[in-house]
């Protein structure tokens, strides 16, 4: 066990989850490092609550440090390369060796619409856009908001949709209901398609109730800003007042050279353990690519949904393989797919999917009714996530661990 160095690159939810499990489980002999570029965190599934006005910019966000174990080395650099062959990272001002890597890098965003919010273009999947698109939202007075899923795959599947319901409600609370109308354009033959027809149902069902506009099958082609159009595949063209944009994700550049990628930029994993294509290399959340069951067509499989909820189950999966690895054990330790999203509505009130990802021969995921239980529950979740390591943290996690048992639903944190 002595003189072994664990190291971690990237500090989101995966990273995190993975960094203080692995410190709890293992001895101070075990050198664990994670490797961060930001020194301060934002908890992205709030970015939602932050577009809308329900929460301030400062209340979902917080230094690194104060979520990470004591005992943890964290270094606050750039990852530049990614050497498996010498067992060796690179930063922008030093090098560092390890005997087990964990790569929880995520996604990076295309950059081409990011920064354009001055020609009406929005997004919310960064801390800066959310809090621009607030800016805006309590501005506009009238019009057509219209929401773009630029391409596939795209971190949190159900946060488009959960966007638009989010909207609906702020715009009916200003007043303004009858004066903007809000539509969404997707390239997905409906909502959350890997989650399976009833479940997609259910969701275009809530937004039919708001009076949003889904237009599924519709890929972007080309947006003008200084016409406000946007034209899609089809041909089809549309003006726009306001233009919420999911931009295009793609994988982290400095996978390019690393040998774990494949030719989509994406790391192929053993869906179980997680293990990447070298030896004692693991990979977890959005950066991964994991093959499931193909919910249209059998002989198409899919691919695992990017969600937060997976990064932190495979996190806890992949700690405990390598701290068994270490201390010489056997485990039986398995990613097991399970999945679960609390679907924002809305009036305090949000939907919850639930199932198992690799179910035969499909996705098993189904949508419980509409509640404020569901609610709390993502409220109480951020409050824990955001909670600094001690007491307070601890007593969100026995509440969120109780709740889940009163509702037959696993916690793991």
């Amino acid at each position: 066990m002595k003189n072994k160095k664990i190291i971690i690159l990237g500090g989101g939810i995966g990273g995190i989850v993975a960094a203080n499990k692995l410190r709890s489980n293992l001895s101070a002999d075990v050198k664990i490092t994670l490797i961060e570029r930001n020194k301060i965190h934002t908890f992205a599934a709030s970015y939602l609550w932050l577009m809308v006005d329900l929460r301030e910019p400062e209340k979902i966000s917080t230094p690194l440090g104060n979520l990470i174990n004591k005992g943890v080395e964290v270094v606050y650099e750039e990852v530049k390369q990614i050497d498996t062959e010498n067992k060796s990272i690179q930063t922008e001002n030093g090098n560092f060796e390890y005997d087990y890597l964990i790569v929880s890098l995520g996604a990076e965003l295309d950059k081409k619409y990011l920064e354009s919010y001055q020609d009406g273009i929005h997004n919310f999947y960064t801390y800066t856009g959310a809090k621009n698109l607030r800016d805006e939202l309590s501005k506009i007075s009238s019009g057509e908001i219209l929401i773009a899923i630029e391409s596939m795959p795209y971190k949190c599947p159900g946060a488009p949709y959960e966007a638009a319901m989010l909207i609906s409600n702020y715009i009916e609370k200003r007043g303004l209901k009858d004066k903007i109308n809000i539509s969404l354009y997707s390239p997905e033959p409906q909502p959350l398609p890997v989650a399976g027809p009833e479940l997609g149902k259910s969701v275009a069902d809530l937004l039919e109730h708001k009076g949003i506009k889904f237009y599924p099958l519709h890929q972007v082609s080309e947006i003008k800003p200084e016409s406000k159009t946007i034209t899609f595949n089809s041909g089809k063209s549309l003006i726009y007042d306001m233009l919420i944009v999911i931009p295009r994700h793609t994988a982290p550049s400095v996978l390019t050279n690393s040998g774990l990628a494949d030719d989509s930029g994406w790391i192929p994993v053993d869906k179980n353990t997680l293990v990447a294509n070298t030896e004692n290399v693991y990979a977890i959340g959005d950066v991964t690519s994991v093959t499931i069951p193909g919910r249209w067509n059998p002989d198409k499989p899919m691919k695992l949904p990017k969600a937060g909820v997976f990064a932190h189950s495979q996190a806890l999966t992949v700690s405990e393989i390598i701290a068994a690895k270490i201390k010489g054990k056997e485990t039986t330790e398995s990613f097991c797919g399970d999945g679960f999203c609390m679907l924002e509505a809305g009036e305090d009130l949000a939907g919850f999917a639930y199932g198992d990802f690799f179910a035969s021969p499909h996705p098993d995921v189904k949508m419980k009714k509409l509640g404020k239980a569901w609610h709390l529950g993502k409220v109480l979740f951020e409050k824990w996530w955001l909670a600094p390591i001690g007491f307070t943290k601890s007593i969100y996690k026995y509440i969120l661990t109780l709740g889940g048992k009163m509702f037959g639903i696993p916690v793991k944190l």
